[in-house]
């Protein structure tokens, strides 16, 4: 789903299993069975039915079409993949928190994707920044923009070779 709506590495990622999350491994069936073998009632959410969201149309309709074109079944692939990005991503999170998204010229050499981490890790609030929103400070950083409007309505300018990002102006007092 996270593909479909453009997402990067971390998106694509796996949820992280643990204590929370005991049965995330396992399918719906499977889940149905080890309810069964334990006289547990199924929670049956008629929502994950309704064609209206686009997470039922994948599930249902997309990813039995998948199967049908590899002849397969893609959930054990898709599974996989998921783990690996887990992995790099928490890699490359790693690598990034080497470099101060503030030093403009420490920012600019970096290798782009950790450069891109550590500006997204910098700029995140409730939401990570938009794509766009870190193309544009890399752009400030690499001293081919002046400043940069980003995600929430803040700005990010360059002076001295740092970089600095202000709040949102705020609205004017309605009388």
């Amino acid at each position: 789903l996270n593909l479909l709506r453009g997402a990067a590495l971390p998106g694509l990622a796996a949820m992280r299993p643990g204590p929370t999350k005991p049965l995330l491994a396992l399918r719906r069936a499977e889940t149905v069975a080890l309810c069964a073998a334990l006289a547990l009632p199924v929670v049956d959410d008629p929502s994950n039915r309704d064609p209206r969201h686009l997470r039922n149309r994948v599930r249902h309709e997309l990813l039995p079409l998948l199967a049908d074109l590899a002849r397969r079944d893609p959930v054990p692939l898709l599974t996989r993949q998921a783990d690996l990005a887990r992995e790099e991503s928490d890699l490359l999170d790693a690598l990034a928190t080497g470099i101060d998204p503030t030093d403009a010229k420490a920012l600019a050499a970096a290798p782009r994707p950790l450069a891109r981490r550590a500006v997204r890790r910098w700029l995140t609030t409730d939401h990570p920044p938009d794509a766009a929103s870190v193309e544009r400070v890399l752009a400030v950083a690499a001293g081919t923009a002046e400043a940069a409007e980003v995600t929430g309505g803040r700005r990010v300018e360059r002076h001295r070779q740092r970089l600095t990002v202000s709040a949102p102006p705020n609205p004017p007092a309605s009388e």
